[in-house]
């Protein structure tokens, strides 16, 4: 296929732009770091380790770095791409490209190699080109970014640790001529993949809830078929609530009401409308059909109440926790519930929504902590 040769710096190119466009610095790292390596290897005997002195110490000088950097540009916190954080990032890629040309100098060919350094005498490694130290440093790598995938569990974490795989199958492929750039391209396409993945879920998916957002309540909204009520909920009194125990406690309350909302019954969605207001999809439910939930919702908020952080209380969990006497306060949350289904008066989820709308304020007007229609 003709497009074929071009395909790699299709996805490179396409890769440094979406991670631009998204300020992702990490991406933006990731896919550099992939393409001079296989730059690299295709200028030095095709990435052959048995190419000359050169070209040996190149191969396993990629091999070791290259987890290393990938694992390490995962780490690093988004600063900007355009700014003085941003380009000092690019210096020790700098630094270690001046470092490989420094090591295959023949002065320093005793240091250089240790880059094949064995660690452990035993056939086993003979499986693959890579030396031990290049091995620990991908096994390493993938330990290290395995364990943030699970602690984090997000789409870059995941990209990231399948574009370690894919590296380490483009160099260690070299031995049965395997084309490296192949899976670099791949590498680099997991990343553009896992950038699109994050950037959906950014636009669709509430952060702070974890409740589908705004957006996707407008998209559920045109699946309707005929038959659908809509509620919307607001917490109670949430702008006073935030006044006397700040906007972190209000995060918590949030959060902790969202949880409620995620469990609705009668097959409800719910969604983050914005602000402290949600909103709850009953599709193929008529009003009648969707009161009882919607009041049990209500019910169950206003049951579980909501326990302030002790302002001495760490905030991890100490090995040996200590168990307090003190009594802990708890406050009562409760929220208001204005539904609406579509009917001959309201036709279009437009005019549902605005119906249940009306009919939250109602629910406030009438004293709060209650449904109306």
């Amino acid at each position: 296929m003709p497009f074929l040769p071009t395909l790699p710096y299709t996805i490179a190119a396409l890769g440094l732009f979406l991670g631009w466009f998204f300020n992702c610095s990490r991406i933006v790292f990731g896919i550099l770091i992939l393409a001079i390596a296989d730059q690299v290897l295709l200028e030095f005997g095709a990435g052959q380790p048995a190419g000359g002195d050169v070209g040996r110490i190149v191969f396993h000088a990629v091999a070791l770095l290259l987890p290393l950097n990938l694992v390490a540009y995962a780490m690093i916190r988004e600063r900007g791409l355009l700014n003085l954080r941003g380009l000092m990032r690019v210096l020790p890629i700098l630094a270690q490209a001046l470092l490989i040309a420094w090591l295959c100098r023949p002065a320093q060919r005793n240091l250089a190699a240790w880059l094949w350094y064995t660690f452990i005498t035993s056939p086993w490694p003979a499986w693959t080109p890579l030396a031990q130290p290049a091995l620990l440093a991908f096994g390493a790598a993938v330990v290290l970014q395995a364990t943030r995938f699970m602690i984090y569990r997000n789409a870059l974490e995941s990209g990231f640790l399948w574009t370690l795989v894919a590296a380490f199958l483009a160099v260690h492929g070299v031995r049965a001529n395997w084309v490296a750039t192949t899976y670099f391209s791949t590498a680099g396409l997991i990343l553009v993949v896992s950038l699109i993945q994050t950037s959906y879920r950014m636009a669709y998916h509430d952060e702070l809830t974890g409740l589908p957002g705004r957006r996707a309540m407008n998209e559920a909204l045109l699946k309707l078929g005929s038959r659908y009520a809509v509620a919307m909920v607001d917490l109670d009194h949430f702008k006073q609530f935030n006044d006397s125990y700040g906007h972190r406690v209000g995060d918590q309350c949030l959060r902790m009401v969202a949880a409620k909302l995620g469990r609705v019954s009668g097959g409800g969605e719910a969604f983050r409308y914005g602000g402290e207001e949600f909103s709850v999809i009953f599709p193929g439910k008529s009003l009648k059909e969707a009161l009882p939930h919607l009041e049990q919702l209500r019910g169950t908020v206003e049951a579980s109440g909501f326990v302030l952080r002790g302002r001495g209380r760490p905030r991890k969990k100490p090995a040996n926790p200590k168990a307090s006497t003190a009594p802990r306060p708890v406050i009562t949350v409760t929220v208001s519930i204005g539904v609406a289904e579509r009917d001959n008066h309201n036709q279009t989820p437009d005019q549902v929504v605005k119906s249940a709308d009306q009919a939250l304020y109602r629910a406030k007007a009438d004293g709060r902590n209650r449904v109306r229609s």
